[in-house]
């Protein structure tokens, strides 16, 4: 009898412990209660794969193994091994995680680059498949930190043995070498890696899923390089295939996504799907973000009874974000964002300070410096080791504000607190969406073929009003810049007592066509002033805006810019002079 019992007790176990694991029920993601769930999540972009716009080295070297080598000619290998490994202890550690889960994130998308798991085939004895214990120590360390959160971790192989892609900085694709689709061993050696992934964290219910191939872009029979015009992707969804296979072996239990070709959109020849507990997943950048701009993917759901997940997007604007996120949880879509850091990131959540010293080391990169020498160099990417901790981090409240808060309602939120009387700068405006907060006309990138600036100053706020860097003797660091007609910004202020103001406009400008006003909800509080020109763009001045009447308690205040032209520095509400 108490063998019975015993078997019963495990046979429970097993079966409610199997409930933990997201999985696909139709065309929804469903919780281990059964519980439809929303993915919100964000992509560890940097940390495992190195990508060159991330460090700023783009415009020389791209891929990891280019920056590597740079990194290496001017400190040595032994040196660039300490950097590294301070680099990777730093980049992602358990504050991190704890910061995204009270920002509201519930899932982490992590891209992991192969050789953390397991040598190159180069230093590898022929036919022979090894470990290495980095890279799975790095994903324990980080599944331990998402479960102490009630984060899932979806594992995301973004690059894989030899480079899935001729976008080469995206899986440190080296052109010299196979690529995966041009090496069987290559291949071989994937298969491998997901089978003791699968293995080592089969019944963890805090791994999300298995995210097994990130954005393939390669011709196989087509004509553009990166597959967008391929028909068939025969050898995509061969390699696919075989990876859930040997996933399946070992592991039952979790929910795999599998990416099309053309940076993982394309999906002909993808179809019919081969395992029960799959989903799509498809990346969104740089378009418009009306139900046409996802309709294929809808369509897919529909017609083959799939979940569908925006596993990667992100680069632009507030407004974007807003629009995007909104677009997918209105359809039922959850999301990954990228990345979390990278250096000067004013459209992320963190922003890691670029120091005078790594400039320097950029110039030289780009031929435009001498060589450093050895200890300064060090010292310079050691301290950008170190910059990259959670709490030398800046952090962008506006992105965060936009993803969550902005998404569920159009309120305005305070960025700061502004008692009256006192000084508001400028780039200080409430936090909210365009046309509630402020009104600026250039709001984010619609256009993949082409990049336009929504703050053309790129600087403080990930929002269409542009903040330039500010050189006046009071400042907060910053100004608002190409201020055009019509546009506006509000701000939140507090007033004790019913005071008459004047306010004192701090503005720079070389043309005499500068107009503005206040109002609030009531109506106009001010009359227009006329902005006069300072003698230049960086000449700073003051015009001063008399009587400004205003009653005890919290007004939302709009500076109404009639005409534009001109620099906004601050505005310093002062007790009128009678």
């Amino acid at each position: 009898m108490k063998k019975l019992l015993l078997i019963v007790f495990v046979l429970l176990s097993i079966s409610t412990f199997g409930q933990g694991f997201l999985h696909r029920d139709g065309q929804n993601i469903i919780d281990g209660n059964g519980k439809n769930i929303v993915l919100r999540g964000l992509g560890l972009g940097g940390w495992m794969v190195q990508e060159g716009y991330m460090l700023q080295t783009g415009a020389f070297a791209g891929p990891q193994h280019k920056i590597k080598q740079k990194i290496t000619d001017v400190i040595g290998a032994k040196n660039t091994e300490e950097f590294y490994q301070a680099y990777k202890a730093n980049g992602i550690t358990k504050r991190d995680i704890d910061s995204l889960a009270a920002w509201g994130f519930n899932s982490i998308r992590l891209p992991m680059h192969y050789n953390l798991y397991t040598p190159s085939l180069e230093t590898e004895k022929e036919g022979e498949i090894t470990w290495l214990e980095e890279g799975f120590k790095m994903t324990d360390d980080l599944l331990s930190w998402c479960a102490d959160n009630n984060i899932y971790l979806i594992l995301d192989l973004h690059a894989a043995p030899g480079g899935q892609g001729k976008d080469a900085a995206i899986s440190d694709y080296d052109d010299s070498k196979p690529s995966l689709w041009e090496s069987a061993a290559n291949q071989d050696k994937m298969v491998a890696l997901w089978k003791k992934l699968a293995e080592r964290y089969k019944d963890n219910p805090w791994i999300g899923a298995y995210d097994i191939i990130n954005e393939p872009n390669w011709n196989f029979t087509g004509t553009n390089q990166n597959g967008c015009d391929e028909t068939s992707n025969a050898p995509l969804k061969a390699l696919q295939v075989r990876i859930t296979n040997a996933i399946r072996e070992v592991d039952k239990n979790h929910l795999i996504f599998i990416e099309g070709n053309c940076w993982g959109n394309n999906y002909n020849g993808m179809f019919p799907l081969w395992d029960e507990n799959m989903a799509l997943s498809f990346h969104k950048y740089w378009n418009t973000n009306g139900t046409a701009s996802i309709q294929n993917m809808l369509d897919y759901r529909t017609r083959y009874n799939v979940p569908i997940w925006l596993g990667e997007s992100g680069e632009n604007s507030n407004v974007w974000f807003e629009q995007a996120i909104s677009l997918m949880e209105s359809n039922n879509i959850g999301w990954a964002f990228w990345p979390m850091k990278k250096i000067e990131n004013l459209a992320g959540v963190t922003s890691v300070t670029k120091t005078p010293d790594y400039d320097k080391l950029l110039k030289y990169w780009q031929n435009q410096g001498e060589k450093p020498n050895t200890d300064f160099a060090k010292k310079t990417l050691m301290q950008i080791a170190e910059d990259y901790k959670m709490e030398h981090l800046t952090i962008r409240y506006d992105v965060i504000d936009a993803m969550f808060r902005q998404v569920q309602t159009n309120e305005t939120k305070k960025y700061k607190d502004h008692p009256l009387p006192g000084k508001i700068y400028a780039a200080e405006y409430d936090l909210g969406q365009n046309g509630y907060a402020y009104w600026d006309k250039d709001i984010a990138n619609y256009d993949g073929t082409k990049f336009t600036k929504w703050n053309k100053g790129g600087f403080m706020r990930n929002d269409g009003v542009d903040i330039e860097l500010c050189n006046d003797t009071t400042t907060n660091g910053f100004h608002v810049a190409y201020i055009e007609d019509g546009e506006w910004l509000q701000y939140t202020v507090d007033v004790e007592k019913q005071t008459t103001f004047d306010v004192a406009i701090r503005y720079a400008s070389n043309v005499a066509e500068g107009k503005l006003y206040l109002e609030d909800k009531k109506g106009r509080l001010s009359k227009s002033i006329t902005i006069p020109s300072s003698g230049g763009l960086n000449n700073w001045k003051t015009v001063i805006l008399k009587k400004v009447i205003l009653k005890p308690g919290i007004h939302k205040i709009k500076v109404h810019f009639e005409k534009g032209n001109f620099n906004l520095n601050y505005m310093e509400f002062r007790n009128s002079r009678k």
